[in-house]
């Protein structure tokens, strides 16, 4: 008998594992949708859609192993960074979905709750949040449209030991948008692989500056809905570090 294996568990989505298959369960159906029409359009690997429900999606699992995790330094190679970034850069290159993404006043607003509520929760002192938010703003301009990941954590790509780029996965948030969110994503934590990243990305299109207000701006919207989805304590969160390193 196969063993279940709960891989995430939270209020908007639950992932489980059974042998080689993935079953996600999620309370937003339009989620799902995007997930599986992305990735008959990004010209990179992705997992096999093996049956869909309402609600329930099931994929195969992938080949290869995840790049790192967010919450302790990538021992994956150079080489393995920067087939990364050549993944990235082909599927930002990719002709626009036809879906809108988050726009510049989303981002702004939710930019100025999240920082409103990390205040009034004495989450971090105020003059770290004030330094961090300065550099967020940064980001909030008019950005040239690209197919982005919208949520491409380091979690999300798989290499083999070839150093090649397996599959990537998890595109429910895949949309038009700024291209250096998605690099300031992978990077999150992992900032010693940046250069590398940036090497099979091609430095002609990206602004490490930006790259470094995008990490700000993630790390500052996203403490509030990692504690209410019972990820622990603020103090305990990779993103509450990054802020007082940027600060």
């Amino acid at each position: 008998m196969e063993q279940v294996e709960v891989v995430v568990a939270h209020f908007e989505r639950a992932t489980l594992r059974v042998g080689d298959m993935f079953v996600k369960v999620d309370g937003d159906q339009r989620r799902l949708d995007i997930e599986v029409d992305v990735m008959t359009r990004v010209p990179v690997p992705t997992p096999e859609v093996l049956w869909r429900k309402p609600h329930v999606l099931a994929l195969a699992a992938v080949p290869g192993t995840a790049l790192g995790r967010l919450e302790t330094p990538s021992t994956a190679s150079p080489e393995a960074w920067a087939a990364a970034g050549a993944a990235v850069r082909t599927f930002h290159d990719a002709p626009l979905p036809p879906w809108p993404g988050k726009t510049l006043d989303d981002r702004v607003a939710r930019l100025d709750r999240e920082c409103e509520w990390l205040l009034v929760n004495d989450v971090l002192p105020a003059s770290v949040i004030a330094r961090n938010r300065a550099l967020a703003e940064t980001a909030m301009r008019p950005w040239k449209q690209s197919f982005i990941h919208g949520d491409l954590q380091i979690c999300h790509v798989f290499v083999d030991d070839q150093d090649e780029v397996t599959a990537i996965i998890d595109w429910s948030e895949g949309a038009p948008g700024d291209a250096m969110f998605d690099l300031a994503t992978l990077s999150l934590a992992q900032e010693h692989h940046l250069d590398d990243l940036l090497d099979g990305y091609g430095r002609d299109a990206v602004d490490v500056d930006l790259i470094r207000a995008w990490w700000a701006w993630r790390c500052l919207v996203v403490v509030q809905w990692l504690v209410d989805a019972g990820y622990g304590a603020p103090e305990e969160f990779t993103e509450v570090a990054v802020l007082r390193s940027l600060a």
